[in-house]
């Protein structure tokens, strides 16, 4: 009596996580679209609200006037122009080496905003400075407590969504024992066929 043992396939409770090269492109294409929105609004700013005006959006809700800012959200640090600038390169790195590692698509989108973020403020420091990363950013959202700009607004989503996935316990990168339990899953049922695989 021949005894056999049938493998059955695509029962993985792991979803396949997206490829490296993948999320690589991902993180890019986001980062790029993000920093390029912040350095037009940015330039646009620059050049119709040079005159100081006030301009009101919807319905007064929001404004528009040109502000430079030299230090970080909601004027704090404004003495500490070059460190906060060295802080955000620093941060950037780490985003980037953290969307390196991660193995979720979700996980490195919201990386990617929170670096385009940084960087994008980071731009102005460097490109505005008159000495050693003593550049003021450009901002230009009137929220009526505050003034701010693009880059900000993606800082704020990238908060959101991390929130959200620390909440909804979306894991950062693969479950360290996977590899190990796929080993083991394998190694059981290739001795279960051998074992069963003789004539009785």
């Amino acid at each position: 009596m021949t005894h056999s043992t049938e493998v059955q396939g695509g029962d993985s409770p792991h979803k396949p996580t997206p490829s490296r090269g993948a999320r690589v492109a991902a993180f890019l294409l986001v980062l790029a679209l993000c920093v390029i929105a912040d350095r037009v609004t940015k330039l646009a700013a620059l050049r119709y609200l040079a005159d100081g005006r006030r301009v009101s959006v919807l319905g007064g809700v929001l404004g528009l006037k040109l502000l430079f800012n030299p230090g970080a959200s909601l004027g704090m640090g404004s003495g500490a122009t070059p460190a906060i600038a060295v802080l955000a390169f620093a941060a950037c790195v780490l985003l980037c080496v953290a969307a390196w590692r991660t193995t979720s698509m979700a996980w490195t989108v919201a990386l990617s905003l929170c670096c385009a973020g940084a960087l994008g403020n980071l731009i102005d420091r460097v490109y505005y400075a008159t000495g050693v990363l003593d550049g003021k950013v450009v901002d230009f959202i009137d929220y009526g407590w505050s003034i701010g700009n693009v880059a900000d607004v993606e800082l704020f989503i990238a908060a959101v969504v991390v929130v959200i996935l620390v909440v909804r316990d979306v894991p950062f990168g693969a479950h360290k024992g996977d590899d190990a339990e796929d080993s083991l899953a394998s190694d059981a049922t290739d001795g279960t066929a051998e074992r069963g695989g003789g004539a009785a």
